[in-house]
Order: structure tokens, then sequence, then C-alpha cells
């Protein structure tokens, strides 16, 4: 590997007397232009850039009358020349650098501001493969990093707030200090990464390759956090160029930032209430769903959801899946809730959540789809895990009727909406529900039937809250995401009072389990699916 040259020490201020700029999105170039020229700093230009100074009336020279070579190829070379890496390059301070500046008559530049072709706005698009090869930068991202590897000289910029902060420094003081410099290098060196990032993803998606050899993930920072999932651990949230609506792109109209955990679980909520057609509310809670209901409309789903465990519900995240209304407003606000989040929210029910400023109010504009592909990411120490979306859907046609007794229309649709729910619950997991929502739910534990005793003991719970003599789990259907490896955690939601019962199948034990549901009288099917979420 090439050792570190004996370079002297850079000074630490810098007075800049030569910028290049080379924009895509023009916002801001003319004002910017305008402050360099008054400062008295030389500007070079290019193509649309330069077309855009020159309408404006500001002075700029043309790169190719730097290079003495035109822009040839259809533009796609016009800054790959000496005469501009060499004056971004170049350690002015080191006596044979300087010299060659002499000798080969190239000024240096001390300023670059570059924003890189539209690529990922192109495939965001729908661009064809072409366009998109096309808004492949090759000059921008090799002068980005020619300037930030010479960042003890030049201040390069990849984006408007880089330019704004040179701009400031230069009228405040005429020149650009070495730790602002670094700072722009930085960021020029994680702008050009998330570029490559973007052209090698979808490069290999264009050949199908979903696990290519070298994976990369770039993600552009939302918000710096005031501690992660405790308050001794650091944070922050980024997003990145997936599409998916969520919690990452959503519109937050009020309330305190959001924590860590508030953004893991508006996640898990906003994905589970995205699978249901009908009006329909999830509240979670530590990544779990604690109630999940369907309606008439939003307001009935709430408060359906809420019975379900009223307990856990305080200081929860609500997720609906249809424009949040007055009605459903005041009735959210009647206990503490961290995050409300819904696709839309009319203005009645901004006004309700105004009195509660803490409340965290979001809106996605729509709601993930729950077919559709994607990846989803877990670091490990050293490494991360990568799979695909877990996208599986169960329909009626997909059941396989495993016991003497056939379960009826009404079991088949509460298992249904069962075997939904327990695919966002943490494993092992089990979900008691009828008639569109859950009874009780248990989550996380290291074996099923202790899953199936805390969903029951749930479910009577919320019976009692509701005055009721029995428990809701009384004539529910049971859904399991993993199969039952014994009869155990079967006969627990049988004495919970589920009827039907819902699993994957496929367990060495299932004759066991299929001789034990038939004892118990009850009705029980196989998915074939596995819907594991740890």
């Amino acid at each position: 590997m090439p050792a570190a040259p004996d370079f002297p020490p850079a000074a630490d201020l810098v007075t800049p007397k030569r910028a290049l700029i080379s924009l895509s999105d023009k916002t801001g170039l003319i004002e910017a232009a305008q402050a360099l020229v008054a400062a008295g700093v030389e500007l070079l230009s290019t193509g649309g850039t330069k077309a855009a100074l020159q309408k404006a009336n500001i002075a700029v020279k043309d790169v190719a009358d730097i290079t003495g070579f035109p822009e040839m190829m259809d533009g796609r070379v016009k800054t790959l020349h000496p005469k501009v890496h060499g004056a971004l390059l170049a350690y002015r301070d080191a006596p044979e650098h300087a010299q060659a500046l002499k000798d080969h008559d190239i000024a240096p530049i001390d300023i670059v501001w570059i924003d890189l072709y539209p690529f990922e706005k192109t495939v965001a698009a729908g661009g064809t493969f072409e366009a998109a090869i096309e808004n492949v930068d090759i000059g921008g991202p090799a002068m980005i990093r020619s300037s930030a590897k010479n960042h003890p000289y030049v201040s390069v910029c990849v984006d408007k707030a880089g330019m704004d902060e040179v701009l400031a420094a230069i009228a405040e003081t005429g020149t650009t200090s070495l730790g602002l410099r670094k700072s722009l290098a930085a960021r020029a060196f994680a702008r050009t990464a998330a570029y490559d990032s973007a052209v090698s993803t979808w490069f290999a998606s264009q050949l199908g390759d979903n696990y290519p050899v070298r994976k990369t993930i770039a993600g552009e920072r939302l918000q710096t956090m005031r501690y992660g999932e405790n308050p001794h651990q650091s944070a922050a949230f980024y997003k990145t160029g997936e599409s998916r609506p969520g919690v990452a792109t959503a519109k937050q109209l009020q309330g305190k930032e959001l924590s860590y955990n508030n953004v893991a679980d508006t996640d898990a909520a906003i994905e589970l209430v995205a699978e249901f057609d009908t009006p329909a509310c999830v509240i979670v809670k530590h990544a779990n769903p604690c109630g999940v209901a369907t309606g008439d409309d939003l307001i009935s789903a709430y408060k359906r959801a809420l019975e379900c465990d009223p307990v856990s519900a305080f200081g929860g995240i609500v997720a609906l899946n249809r424009k949040l209304d007055k009605a459903t407003a005041e009735k959210i606000v009647e206990i503490f809730t961290e995050v409300v989040v819904a696709p839309e929210v009319d203005e009645d029910a901004v006004a309700v959540f105004a009195a509660k400023k803490n409340l965290r109010l979001l809106v996605t504009g729509t709601l993930p789809d729950p077919l559709a592909g994607g990846q989803v990411f877990r670091s490990v120490a050293g490494g991360m895990l990568v799979q695909s979306r877990d996208t599986a859907r169960i329909t009626a046609a997909d059941l396989k009727v495993v016991t003497k007794r056939q379960p009826t229309a009404a079991e088949i649709e509460d298992m249904l909406f069962a075997f939904t729910v327990a695919k966002h619950v943490k494993s092992n997991a089990i979900v008691y529900a009828k008639e569109g929502r859950t009874a009780g739910i248990g989550a996380g534990q290291m074996n099923r039937r202790d899953s199936a005793r805390i969903a029951r003991l749930r479910a009577q719970e919320a019976a009692e809250g509701l005055g009721l003599t029995e428990s809701l789990a009384t004539g529910s259907a049971c859904a399991s995401e993993a199969f039952f490896p014994f009869p155990d955690g079967l006969l627990e939601a049988a004495a919970a009072g589920a009827t039907a019962i819902i699993q994957p199948g496929g367990s060495i034990g299932d004759q066991a389990v299929i001789d034990a549901a038939d004892a118990a009288g009850l009705a029980m099917v196989f998915t074939g699916v596995r819907v594991f979420r740890h």
C-alpha cells in the first residue's frame, strides 16, 4: 500500500480563490454564486450549470477553456482531465506539487460544489435500464473524492447545506477552516459511498441477484435521538432508499421527537394494520400488538382493540388504516398514548390532538403493501442477516382440515384473522381471536404452552374489565405461528375456551396433536406456512 508522503502541515485557514460548480439540482445556485463572486472567487463550470450562471449574468469560465478539450461523447467526458484533478489534488505546500502546478499551468481549485447526476430519482421514477445507466455519474464522484482527499486545501460540498456553511465561513472570516473542510470531506465520502451503493444495489436487482457477493446499505440521517433503547445507549434514525411507506417516510404533524423505541413500535403497528382491508386499529406496546380489531368504522375498531388489553395499551402506539376522524381522535386521547399514525388525518382530528402537545401524530399518506417484496436486515456481531420480507398471506383455500370436526365459516374467518395477527407477534406466539378482534395475545415466550397461558390470562382479564362473566377467548380461534410440537399448548388453548386451531403443522408430533384436538372436539387446520418473528 502507498506510504503517506512527508508533506508539510497545511495551514488551518484557506482563502478561496476558485470554485468549480456542477449541479443537477440548481436550487440556490444563483445566490451562492453571487456570494462567491462578491468574495472574489472565480467560478468554473460546465453544461447546464454554466448556462444558468451565464443567463444570470454571473461571470463563469468553462472547464473546457481550462483543459483545452471540449466536452465530448455526449458530455460523458469533460472534467476527467489532469488540469481539473491536478487543481483538486495538489498539496499546495509540498514543493514538488507546487512545481507541477507551475510547470503545467494549473491553477488550484479551492471549492467544489457537486450534487451528482440524479441516479436515485431516475430509478425511483421507473426509468429504463438505459436511462438509469446514463444517469450514473463518473466525473462527479471522481472530483468529489479528489477534493475530499485533499481536504487540507479544498472545501467540497455535495449539497446546499454544505455550500451554505462555506459561504457563512467566508462571510465571517474570508476563509475556510481545516475543521470545516474535514467535516465536509467526511460527508462527501459518505455521499459517494451511498451513491455507489444505490447503483450497485440497483444493478444487482436488474440481474435478479438479491444476495450479491458484496451487499451495501446506505442511509441518510433523519434524526439524532436523545438515546437508544435505554438512556445509556446513543442512537440515530436513518432512512434508506426504499420507497415503502412507513415511519421513515411519514410526516409528523405534532408532538415530541420520536424516540428509538417509538420508531420500532410504530413500524410494527403500521405493518400489521396494513394487513386489513376493512377499517382496523392496531395498538402496539414494546413491539408486540396488545389489541387488534376491525370494525364498521375507525372508532368502533379502536374501541374494540382497546378492550382487548387496556392495561398494556396505556402509553402504546395506535395505528389506523383509514383517515382519522374527530370522533376517533377524541376517544384515543382519553388515555395516554405515545404515537398515533394513520394514512390521513382530518383537520378536526388534528385540532383534538393539539391539546395533547407531547403526543406524536404521524401521517403516512398511504400504507405499505403487505404483499410487496423487499428485504429486511438485522445486525449481528461482525455482520448482518438479510432476508426477504414476509409476504405470506393465508386464505381459506390454503387451509387443510386435519381433524374429524370441520370448522364453521365463522371459525375459519376467526382463524385467518388470528393467524394474520400472529405473523406480527414475537415468537413464540399464540393469538386468540373472535369476531374480528384479538381476545388474548401471548408473545415471546420460550415455549408455546406458556404463550397460550399468557394469552388465556389476557383474555380473562379483558373480560373482567368489561364486566363479562366468561373469557373473551370463549368460542375463539387460536392461532400458533409455528407448529405445536406437543399437545400441551393446544390443550391450554382448549382450556382457554378456543374451539378452533390454526397452525402450520409439520411436526413429527402432528398426529399426537391432531388426536388431542379430536379428543377435545376442536376443529384444526394446517396452513403449511410458518410465520416466525424473532
